[in-house]
């Protein structure tokens, strides 16, 4: 979602029903790891294969972190993107999620999944 500026057209910008905004892919992002108070290396084995992973993710986290905090966590869809380092923070999310998504044998070009479906997987694999 935060890699994939189409999506952010598509669904956030024209709204489309499924997939929350921008605000919910951040919180998606960090809130279950606290990736937002430390470092991915942290996670070196259980959600992420090597330190390799893990740069690629923090650099992303830090990118879209920093931005939340200049335009507010309750911004519009549009503050973001407008963002003059919004490209570069979709750069380092895309750059994660195409490592990630090689590492896990998936094709990192499909487009997101919904919110419902996410829900669902989360349900299944837990």
């Amino acid at each position: 979602m935060l890699g994939d500026p189409a999506f952010q057209h598509e669904c956030w910008v024209l709204g489309r029903d499924g997939y929350g905004d921008v605000t919910d892919a951040v919180y998606r992002l960090v809130e279950d790891t606290w990736l937002d108070r430390w470092s991915a290396e942290k996670y070196v084995g259980s959600i992420f294969r090597d330190a390799a992973e893990a740069a690629l993710v923090d650099t992303a986290v830090l990118r879209v972190l920093r931005i939340l905090h200049q335009v507010g966590p309750d911004a519009p869809t549009s503050a973001y993107l407008q963002h003059h380092a919004w490209p570069e923070a979709v750069r380092a999310c895309r750059d994660a999620h195409a490592a990630l998504s090689a590492n896990d044998g998936e094709d990192p070009d499909l487009p997101p999944r919904s919110l419902a479906v996410l829900g669902i997987l989360l349900r299944t694999s837990a």
